[in-house]
């Protein structure tokens, strides 16, 4: 596939993509001040919207991004209705060949260096390994990818930095019949993880038990994990791990 420029040059392409991005947004946030005009003599909420919306249309003229700006509180619950494409945080994902998942090349490390220059994440992903992961049994993906110097698929990588760059963790519930993820914001207490699966387990709220998942399949069960003394019973305060296996008991 030849490039549309006609040579491979990522930090480029970049540039080009976030210069179209924040164009896109400049055309909003101009739309949206000409619309504030007849508030702003009677609005106090008019002049905070559009004293935000003009210190980020400076940012946008210069080639800049939104995200770039620090807002108060206030200021950011009125701009957020618009959506700011360069307002939203990035992750910058390298395609790579197998032979450069694992060591990466100079592409990736410009990458790394423009990712790192604007505090974004990047990660590397070969579209050609995960075409090939999905044709192979569950059980050998492991050993394929150990073959070519990494742990994980590119796919698994992105997900993970995603989670990272939005706040996310993950937690799971298991029973005789079914395991289950749950997603939640970092930094939840035990009963604000309980209320994202039911209300009424957090109103009602005692404990959890809980186990860090390698510890649970060490044990290869609840029941196990139980008689070696390695079920932990926490309280209200308690503020979930990533990967915690928890069991909830509550009050109905």
């Amino acid at each position: 596939m030849i490039h549309v420029s006609g040579s491979v040059d990522p930090r480029r392409d970049a540039e080009i993509i976030n210069l179209e991005l924040g164009l896109s947004d400049l055309a909003q946030v101009e739309k949206r001040r000409e619309r504030l005009k007849k508030q702003l003599r009677t609005s106090k909420e008019a002049q905070l919207e559009d004293g935000a919306l003009e210190r980020i249309q400076a940012v946008l003229e210069q080639g800049g991004a939104a995200r770039s700006l620090t807002l108060a509180e206030e200021e950011e619950v009125l701009i957020r209705p618009l959506g700011l494409l360069t307002a939203k945080p990035i992750i910058y994902a390298t395609n790579v060949s197998e032979d450069d998942l694992a060591g990466g090349n100079a592409f990736v490390e410009t990458v790394k260096a423009l990712a790192e220059q604007e505090g974004a994440l990047s990660v590397k992903i070969s579209a050609q390994v995960e075409a090939e992961l999905i044709e192979l049994p569950e059980e050998e993906r492991a050993e394929f990818l150990a073959g070519l110097g990494v742990s994980e698929g590119g796919l698994q990588s992105l997900i993970r930095a995603t989670y990272e760059l939005l706040g996310l963790r993950t937690y799971f519930t298991t029973g005789e019949k079914e395991t289950r993820a749950w997603t939640i914001t970092a930094g939840m207490t035990a009963p604000q993880a309980a209320g994202v699966i039911h209300t009424d387990f957090e109103r009602g709220f005692i404990r959890a038990q809980t186990i860090g998942w390698q510890q649970l399949l060490e044990a290869g069960s609840l029941p196990e994990a139980r008689n070696r003394g390695w079920l932990r019973s926490e309280g209200k305060e308690y503020v979930v791990a990533e990967g915690d296996v928890m069991e909830f008991l509550f009050n109905v």
